[in-house]
């Protein structure tokens, strides 16, 4: 049937058009039911999904506590051994003889300077000069004078003899003698005065050739040619290794662990050599300052070469080793002189506490009151409790 409304055809078959309903007047047919069907099927499938999630969340949820599980943790077995105290301390290496070498008595211009660093000199070998032509000037018209003024002397001295001899025969009075050799005495006590100028100008010109004291090699050159130079300054510096000196200050506690003849181990730090000696001597007083007490070891540098101003270890051993318990230094926390230790007995937690003897590297030494073999705790130890059940677990690096 057609309609002219719309300027066609309609096809009116029941499934593409439902026939209307008398009470709501709105069309009915299978297409209205297929939402309705849709949306149930889908909440149903999320219902269904939603229980087994829901049920397999609850199979794996854990109702045991924590707590009451055992907590894993590392031990290490305590061993026996032997614990001597030691003492270290840190010293310095110093020449036997050391000598800065300069002007003592005059101030002058450097004139030379024939050494350097590392050269080795001689007793009374030239190390520099200076420019000393005012002393050396000054020297000689000291010298002059003392030479005019001796003349002087010997020729009043001879006239005072004769005079001596007119006295005798009655031509002159006593009174004229006297009063020559009063004269002749005084230019004496004059020519002395020169003489002991002369000695100290000569001395002046001595020290402008600076000379090795002893033998030795050069470690410093302090001044070049051309420096002004002033009584006490340094120009060069000369060291006498053929024994060096191992100097150290202990505390004064330590004054009987350090008693002449100790032996003592010795690490250079500059080579990484390790030495052994003794104790060469030690100071009977204390620093009132530092209240420590300065000790001397003597080393034989021959068949090595060992620079001295620079810095080794000294260690030593005091009293008679004790039996101990050796567990690492980790494994306690030290207050005073006690260690508060975790051991593992029967599976549960511990806490003990022993005196210290004392540590070496990364070991501690305790007093032997527990059992040798005891297993304490390394690691974890800071979340348990006296008493917590525990998992131990060995450590493998532990010997």
């Amino acid at each position: 049937m057609s309609d002219p409304s719309i300027g066609g055809t309609v096809n009116d078959s029941p499934i593409e058009k439902a026939p209307a309903n008398p009470a709501t007047g709105k069309r009915t047919g299978m297409g209205y039911w297929r939402v309705p069907i849709v949306l149930g099927s889908s909440v149903f499938v999320l219902l269904c999904s939603g229980g087994v999630l829901l049920a397999r969340a609850a199979a794996h949820t854990n109702r045991v506590a924590l707590a009451s599980e055992p907590k894993g943790v590392t031990v290490v077995p305590a061993k026996e051994a032997k614990y001597r105290p030691t003492r270290r301390y840190v010293g310095t290496l110093e020449p036997w003889v050391q000598a800065k070498v300069g002007p003592q008595l005059v101030s002058a211009y450097v004139d030379t300077v024939l050494v350097r660093p590392g050269a080795s000199v001689k007793r009374g070998d030239v190390l520099a000069t200076l420019d000393c032509r005012s002393s050396a000037t000054a020297n000689r018209a000291t010298s002059l004078q003392a030479r005019a003024l001796e003349t002087r002397q010997r020729a009043m001295a001879s006239e005072t003899a004769r005079m001596q001899s007119l006295l005798d025969g009655g031509f002159i009075a006593p009174n004229e003698l006297e009063q020559k050799q009063a004269q002749t005495n005084a230019e004496s006590d004059h020519l002395a005065s020169l003489r002991a100028q002369l000695a100290g100008k000569e001395l002046e010109v001595n020290d402008c050739i600076l000379r090795a004291p002893f033998d030795g090699e050069v470690c410093t050159r302090a001044a070049d040619p051309g420096v002004f130079v002033r009584p006490g300054s340094s120009i060069a510096t000369v060291v006498d290794r053929h024994v060096i000196r191992l100097t150290a200050d202990v505390p004064e506690t330590d004054f009987d662990a350090v008693v002449p003849g100790t032996p003592v181990r010795i690490v250079l730090l500059a080579t990484h050599a390790h030495l052994t000696g003794a104790i060469a001597r030690r100071s009977p007083a204390a620093d009132p300052a530092t209240r420590t007490v300065h000790v001397e070891v003597d080393l034989d540098p021959r068949g090595a070469e060992i620079p001295v101003g620079t810095t080794a270890e000294i260690g030593l051993d005091v009293g008679q080793p004790a039996p101990a318990l050796e567990i690492p230094l980790a494994a306690a926390k030290i207050r005073g002189d006690r260690a508060s230790l975790v051991l593992v007995e029967q599976g549960a937690a511990r806490t003990v506490t022993a005196p210290v003897l004392g540590e070496s590297d990364r070991s501690l030494f305790i007093a032997p009151e527990l059992h040798a073999g005891a297993l304490v705790v390394t690691e974890g130890r800071a979340a348990l409790s006296n008493g917590d059940r525990v998992l131990a677990k060995v450590d493998p690096g532990a010997s």
